[in-house]
């Protein structure tokens, strides 16, 4: 069975950091583009982050370049999202994701992800 799960979320306040990671199991994602989006309470689901399968090309969401890096390791088949500076408006369900097309295109929208994990909760309180 496929699993992609998340963990590192947790309650932080303003200005600072979480680590978030996403292991998979159940076949390897290597080869393949993986992202992270988070859905805060009333609003749709929004990328955050993709990265390419070897590492070399990251893609960032303007709310959060600067603040975030994306990060894999693929002997661990585990990608990360460090998250600094962390805003109230940050707060919301991270979910991980991985694109199994071998797009070399890190795309933005979660209709292009094939599998997801069941989300991580980040709250950053003021």
């Amino acid at each position: 069975q496929v699993q992609l799960v998340e963990s590192g979320g947790g309650l932080v306040q303003a200005g600072g950091s979480l680590r978030l990671s996403c292991a998979a199991s159940g076949r390897t994602f290597s080869s393949y583009v993986r992202g992270w989006f988070r859905q805060a309470p009333g609003k749709e689901r929004e990328f955050v982050a993709a990265i390419s399968w070897s590492g070399g090309s990251t893609r960032y969401a303007d709310s959060v370049k600067g603040r975030f890096t994306i990060s894999r390791d693929n002997a661990k088949n585990t990608v990360y999202l460090q998250m600094n500076s962390l805003k109230p408006e940050d707060t919301a369900l991270y979910y991980c994701a991985a694109d199994l097309s071998r797009t070399t295109v890190l795309r933005t929208s979660q209709g292009e992800y094939d599998y997801w994990g069941q989300g991580t909760q980040v709250t950053v309180s003021s």
